[in-house]
């Protein structure tokens, strides 16, 4: 864990992995009221911002005395989504995996995905938890349109399209879900720390 002041009101906390960032911001959210006042609390890929922060270098010096434990994979809401495995890129992710593409459902099924961050549009939830063996690469060429509710993989991440976008991401399968919805409380349906598991629909 390595702490930075950014400005006079904010710490930003660099980690090294995912999952440390997963547990450190689970642990932040755990102890939110004894850090004193903090407007945001927001993950990202390897860092952590505390923004609002009244007296950031203090808090640093605390914070850095934390044990701080990985997550339980179970612990977090669990967000079940139905998919359809239709999507255009669904017979060259098999290819890559060296699988048949009736067998791609049953590997994303048997993955509890957890929302690392959010970001790119509202709704959308970078989703880790993919094994390596699984990782991606982006497509050479992007896709103009990208329908919403499109399920994606990209690297290390999972994703759903929550609207129609641009989009370079290997995409497997489509779903109805609402990812965003203003008029919801919440209105993300993804979160940071939501666990995800993705359902073949009709099954």
């Amino acid at each position: 864990m390595r702490p930075l002041l950014v400005g006079g009101e904010a710490l930003l906390i660099e980690l090294d992995s995912a999952a440390e960032v997963a547990a450190w911001h689970a642990e932040l959210e755990r102890r939110r009221a004894e850090l004193g006042p903090v407007r945001d609390i927001v993950p990202a890929a390897r860092t952590v911002l505390l923004d609002g922060v009244r007296e950031p270098g203090a808090l640093a010096q605390r914070m850095a005395r934390w044990e701080v434990a990985p997550l339980a994979e179970t612990e977090g809401p669990l967000v079940a989504v139905p998919v359809r495995y239709d999507g255009p890129d669904l017979a060259e992710v098999a290819r890559r995996w060296g699988v048949g593409a009736e067998e791609v459902p049953g590997i994303l099924g048997g993955i509890v995905f957890r929302v690392a961050f959010c970001g790119f549009a509202p709704g959308f939830g970078y989703l880790t938890g993919l094994p390596e063996r699984f990782h991606l690469p982006r497509r050479a060429t992007p896709r103009t349109a990208v329908p919403a509710g499109s399920l994606a993989l990209a690297g290390e991440y999972a994703g759903v399209y929550p609207r129609s976008s641009p989009g370079g991401w290997q995409l497997v399968g489509t779903t109805d879900a609402v990812l965003w919805d203003p008029d919801r409380e919440p209105a993300a349906l993804f979160a940071p720390g939501v666990r995800v598991r993705f359902e073949e629909a009709g099954r």
